[in-house]
């Protein structure tokens, strides 16, 4: 099977490529390499285009059975402050994209959304019938994708897995490819370059919230587990209907938690300082994953601590 990885040059994007030519999938990418990094496509096909592009799409999906689609603005902040920019890429030119799919042969669609569409949930574990209820317009952009395939999927027959991510982290264990993004948002990540003295502290927005130690709670999940579980989707849709579903580890750690494990994987001591809390930032997002075990019998297997070496160990190595 070819699969068209739309966004391929990007940190997510990148590890599903990865997982599925190890599995021994054909993979084309296909990305306008804007935030995505040539050198995550290394050792693929890649094509460099725009998801609006439909000539130089119908090329690419004339010769693939399946999109995995990745392409999208991700900055929550940036978000606010540029609504413009998000719906045009993540809903103007991803329906664009989805239609030059409809008018090819393909019918099968893996679309990576996100936790965000649940906006501040009423409890957590939060589960996917939990209420969509963006409340930024990032959430907002992918929730309109969502409605998109589910409305494709209804009138023309296509099939699709939409994966709601909660807080994708690490690097690929065999040190090719790992995260990169400018500016950095992650808290993983933003904590390494602390301890690298890259930055001069790490800053933890709030620590008043109602949680043991009062920082905010988050699930944290490999990306490569992420990727395992997008192999699988495609596998499901081979023999079953479309379905959305939640991708964690339904375990949840504070900013705290994560602060204490980097201490001890890496060894180096964390400056922080506290600030004012972020608007819009829920106490807990925690995945309930049930439903993606139940479907692809798919389970997060990689820890925290896993994580954080994963990605210790793509820093050291590139000096991102």
């Amino acid at each position: 099977m070819a699969v068209l990885v739309v966004g391929g040059a990007g940190y997510i994007g990148s590890h599903a490529a990865l997982t599925l030519q190890r599995r021994g999938y054909e993979v084309i990418i296909y990305d306008n390499l804007c935030t995505g990094h040539k050198e995550l496509a290394a050792g693929f096909e890649l094509i460099v285009g725009d998801i609006a592009d439909s000539a130089k799409l119908t090329k690419a999906l004339n010769r693939c059975d399946a999109v995995m689609h990745f392409a999208a603005h991700a900055y929550v902040g940036e978000s606010v402050q540029n609504p413009r920019k998000y719906f045009q890429n993540n809903v103007t030119a991803a329906i664009a994209l989805l239609n030059s799919v409809m008018d090819s042969r393909v019918r099968k669609f893996i679309f990576s959304s996100t936790a965000a569409v649940y906006g501040n949930p009423a409890r957590s574990p939060i589960t996917e019938d939990s209420p969509r209820q963006p409340v930024n317009p990032y959430g907002a952009t992918k929730l309109a994708f969502e409605n998109a395939l589910e409305a494709y999927s209804r009138a023309y027959g296509l099939r699709f897995v939409t994966f709601r991510y909660f807080n994708a982290a690490g690097a690929d264990e065999g040190g090719t490819i790992g995260e990169n993004h400018h500016p950095e948002t992650h808290l993983i990540p933003i904590i390494l370059q602390a301890i690298q003295g890259k930055r001069a502290a790490l800053e933890i927005f709030g620590a008043d919230y109602p949680t043991a130690d009062g920082t905010c709670i988050r699930d944290y999940i490999h990306v490569n587990d992420l990727a395992d579980a997008h192999v699988l989707g495609l596998e499901y849709l081979g023999k079953a209907e479309s379905a959305a579903m939640n991708l964690g580890t339904g375990q949840g750690y504070s900013v705290h938690e994560v602060v204490s494990a980097v201490e001890h994987v890496t060894g180096h001591k964390v400056p922080t300082h506290i600030g004012q809390r972020r608007a819009g930032d829920p106490a807990e997002l925690v995945a309930d994953p049930t439903l993606a075990e139940k479907l692809l019998q798919w389970k997060a297997k990689r820890s925290l601590e896993q994580i954080i070496t994963s990605a210790w160990n793509w820093t050291q190595k590139t000096g991102t």
